[in-house]
């Protein structure tokens, strides 16, 4: 098995772990309990960890198989992820108080961050040459 072209997702991990230890630092800074979150930050990272971890692997498979799909089914995956978080979301949107505020602050930071890279990454899979 080529382990190289799997090197997205180590570097979507050593991103996550950094980003997760800096997140919990600023927490631990900040003095925010983590009683206050509606889903832990271990729980969120899991999740758009997995999720990427997921839509990456599909990228790498639909490159294999066809280069020129590649895009497209970074699009389908990024709309599946989305919606998938937009139900994990919606018990926040319900509820508007401080803690709330907090808790979609974290949830939306979180998810754009894990968009960006994916994105990132999904760009240097496409400037690869074969």
């Amino acid at each position: 098995m080529n382990l190289k072209k799997y090197q997205a997702i180590l570097y979507l991990f050593q991103f996550a772990l950094g980003a997760y230890l800096l997140h919990k630092t600023l927490f631990w800074f900040l003095k925010i309990e983590k009683t206050t979150l509606y889903y832990p930050l271990e729980t969120l990272y899991l999740l758009f960890s997995s999720m990427s971890i997921i839509v990456l692997f599909v990228l790498i498979k639909v490159k294999e198989k066809s280069f020129d799909n590649t895009g497209m089914a970074f699009l389908l995956a990024t709309s599946i992820k989305m919606v998938f978080c937009f139900i994990l979301l919606k018990p926040l949107l319900k509820v508007s108080n401080q803690t709330s505020a907090l808790n979609k602050t974290n949830f939306f930071v979180l998810f754009i961050l894990f968009l960006t890279i994916e994105t990132i990454i999904t760009m240097r899979l496409l400037t690869k040459k074969q």
